[in-house]
């Protein structure tokens, strides 16, 4: 018999005695009481992280997107400069043609362009095989990519292999969130989640300074190692990927309850029997019978376990996101993704060398602040990390988007009155280059992990994957414009790249005071007051129905008095629900 393709329809949920599973007299209370759950799997402090090495081992290896990614960023901006790489590529010396600096853009961006179309058939792949199987693609991807890249000589294979490795890239990056927040306890799931944020940064610092160290080597292995170097994380989670456990959800979404559950008590290292494994595994069940009905309500004609109608079903499922229905929470997702690349956070990183060069520092200056810029980085999310839930979002993102605006008009008007003869104004090339530090703070703190963490906040279940896989296309599209047009834009209008990105940090306090909720305290539910909608309303009412039909179902006509309390409370929750 073929394992099922999907959750069952709530008249078709199998009883709990029938999958082996005898109630706990304490389940129901946790089922009811999500919140007593969470406090009863441990608390949610840093160092809980460590209590279960298995899920954060888990939680580290989904992350290798975004380490990845980091370990791009931090290649190219050092590489771009390497006279070895210059001359072996001579298409990006701008010494020897004037398309150097659109060529340079388009070897940057030709990643970020992979990463795009990698993230759109990343919930299409991670739905159909498996999270597991979606990470295991990327990564294939992405060393394909890196092989590329190590071994051209020629431009057009370096191109080719960071296209590759950027669709690689982008499958990982999608992945990583949907298969930390399905693994992961509730009481560290937040925690857990900005580690794809903080990995990325990571990697940036962590790579820099490998390529700094290999650019005094006097051939091409000055940045063929790098290149290499940045698969040995493939090489750690191939070893490690078959010991990862599935994702719980996913099994549940497809219908393998037993699966499901052994997954569960794997990463929570309980028995079948604990009760705070029942609940959270009949919650988990009662998602996804609910997902699986939301579906079939919206799209009945795309029903059906072939290949055919999964895909188009998938495609409709990403147009519902577009809908007047949806439409304002999908937006904001988009916008957050666009004002973050679009005020030149990853200008700065990519060209910082260059960007220095124009504030007239020498090239050890430059590749020394380069580096020290991305550590200011990894500080500032660190601090993130602990502001986030205590100041708001709405707060820290309004904050950055003030700091950002006045570094970029100051580093402007630095370059564009003085960059004439830098030598006879030392002091204002200092100021400048210290600006550019104070927007490196002020977007880490705020811009960098909010635009990541909001969406997942604000849609309700049913739309809470594709939300978030629309955000993440949104943040590759505009990195690959990011990385196309500033190179030439540099190289031809000097101070107005910082005056071009001011305005975007300009637009970025309009929209934030405007458009972007506050949703620190707030419930998942209660997002439904913010927007003025009812669908998460409406999708807890018809899960607390499923529950209610999970948690019933398990009672039995022969059950021993003994076991009268499991009754009264299986009696008590169906009376409040």
């Amino acid at each position: 018999m073929s394992k099922s393709q999907h959750a069952p329809a709530r008249e078709k949920i199998p009883t709990l005695e029938s999958l082996g599973v005898e109630l706990h007299p304490e389940t129901v209370t946790y089922v009811n009481d999500p919140h007593a759950l969470a406090k009863a799997l441990g608390g949610s402090g840093f160092f809980e992280l460590f209590k279960n090495p298995l899920v954060l081992a888990a939680a580290v290896s989904a992350c290798l997107g975004g380490l990845l990614f980091g370990f791009d960023q931090g290649i190219v901006s050092i590489v771009l400069t390497m006279k070895q790489f210059l001359s072996q590529f001579p298409e990006t010396d701008k010494t020897v043609t004037s398309a150097a600096g659109l060529n340079k853009g388009v070897m940057t961006a030709l990643l970020e362009l992979g990463a795009f179309l990698g993230a759109i058939q990343a919930g299409f792949l991670a739905d159909k095989y498996s999270r597991k199987y979606a990470i295991a693609f990327g990564m294939i991807w992405f060393v394909i990519g890196s092989i590329l890249q190590a071994s051209a000589y020629h431009f057009a294979q370096l191109v080719v292999g960071r296209f590759i490795g950027g669709v690689g890239i982008g499958i990982l990056s999608s992945c990583a969130p949907m298969y930390i927040s399905e693994i992961s306890p509730p009481n560290i799931r937040g925690a857990l989640l900005v580690l794809e944020a903080w990995t990325i940064v990571f990697g940036i610092v962590v790579m820099f300074y490998i390529t700094y160290a290999t650019r005094h080597i006097d051939s091409d292995w000055s940045f063929r190692i790098p290149f290499t170097v940045q698969m040995a994380p493939c090489v750690l989670l191939a070893a490690a990927l078959w010991k990862l456990p599935y994702s719980p959800r996913w099994l549940a979404f497809k219908g393998r309850d037993e699966e499901s559950l052994q997954s569960l008590m794997t990463l929570r290292r309980l028995p079948a029997s604990d009760p705070r494994v029942q609940a959270e595994w009949i919650a988990i069940r009662a998602e996804a019978v609910r997902n699986r009905e939301v579906a079939v309500s919206a799209h009945p004609q795309y029903q059906g376990d072939s290949f055919s109608s999964q895909l188009k079903l998938e495609a409709a499922t990403w147009a519902d996101m577009f809908r007047p229905k949806f439409f304002r929470k999908t937006q904001i997702g988009i916008m957050l993704m666009f004002l973050q690349q679009f005020v030149g956070v990853n200008a700065l990183i990519y060209y910082s060398p260059t960007l220095f060069e124009t504030l007239g520092l020498d090239s050890e200056m430059q590749i020394t602040l380069s580096g020290i810029l991305n550590i200011v980085q990894l500080g500032a999310v660190t601090i993130a990390f602990f502001i986030t839930d205590r100041v708001g979002r709405k707060p820290i993102l309004l904050w950055g988007a003030v700091g950002m605006t006045i570094s970029h008009v100051v580093v402007a008007a630095m370059i564009g009155k003085y960059q004439h003869n830098w030598p006879a104004y030392p002091s204002q090339a200092k100021v400048g280059a210290a600006f550019i530090f104070i927007f490196m703070l002020t977007y880490g703190m705020g811009w960098a992990p909010v635009p990541w963490s909001m969406p997942a906040e604000i849609h309700d279940s049913a739309h809470r994957a594709k939300g978030v896989a629309i955000t993440t296309c949104s943040n590759w599209f505009n990195n690959f414009i990011i990385g196309l047009i500033t190179p030439p834009m540099i190289q031809n209008i000097s101070y107005g790249t910082f005056i071009f990105f001011g305005a975007f940090a300009v637009m970025s306090i309009v929209y934030t005071i405007f458009f972007v909720p506050e949703t620190r305290g707030k419930t998942l539910e209660q997002m439904d007051e913010i927007f003025g909608t009812h669908a998460s309303q409406d999708n807890a009412i018809a899960t607390e129905e499923i529950l209610t039909i999970m948690c019933g179902l398990s009672q039995s006509a022969s059950q021993p008095d003994s076991n009268k309390r499991e009754k009264d409370l299986q009696t008590e929750y169906i009376e409040r629900v």
